[in-house]
């Protein structure tokens, strides 16, 4: 009556239908999930240098140095949906140039299985903290957050900020020490 790719094309259309159930299904388990928790972020060390971006056009500008302490916890995060969290520590401060200027310090990955506790102390930042200007010395509104990604078996992409934010204030001179 049927042949054996008629039958073979309705089970693999069924089986596929099934797992695109499921995997909605393991999407709206964890959709509404609250991922946010506390994150207690400080700095120690800050300091500004006015010095030669050679990166770009050599022109001179501020580069911003800092150690930072960071506590949270994110075991709580982990489900059977998540497989892995992507953090980002960011700095956001506003210019006479920009009204809004947004910088990654740091970054790290977590799998699920590592051990989510975060316990930083005097941790140098990953990445340079360079302002497109001389709009670091002096500043008196830098906000440190704590931010993060999950990567999910099934679902969105969702971008999760921390619960608590730090501020801290740049030196009024420039240091000219090494770092």
């Amino acid at each position: 009556m049927h042949t054996f790719l008629t039958r073979g094309n309705s089970i693999l259309a069924y089986t596929l239908s099934v797992l695109a159930c499921l995997t909605f299904c393991c999407f709206l388990s964890t959709v509404f999930l609250d991922y946010r928790t506390t994150a207690v972020i400080n700095t120690n060390k800050v300091i500004v240098k006015n010095v030669p971006d050679y990166s770009s056009s050599r022109e001179v500008r501020d580069l911003g140095h800092l150690t930072f302490d960071l506590h949270t916890d994110l075991s709580n995060l982990f489900n059977w949906n998540v497989k892995q969290l992507f953090l980002y520590l960011t700095a956001e401060y506003k210019t006479r140039e920009n009204e809004l200027n947004q910088v990654v310090l740091w970054d790290k990955i977590i799998l699920r299985g590592e051990n989510a506790v975060l316990d930083f102390s005097n941790m140098h930042t990953k990445y340079y903290f360079w302002d497109d200007g001389n709009g670091l010395k002096g500043h008196q509104n830098v906000t440190l957050t704590l931010s993060w990604n999950i990567i999910p078996n099934a679902g969105l992409l969702p971008r999760i900020f921390a619960i608590g934010q730090y501020s801290f204030k740049f030196p009024q001179t420039y240091t000219m020490s090494p770092v």
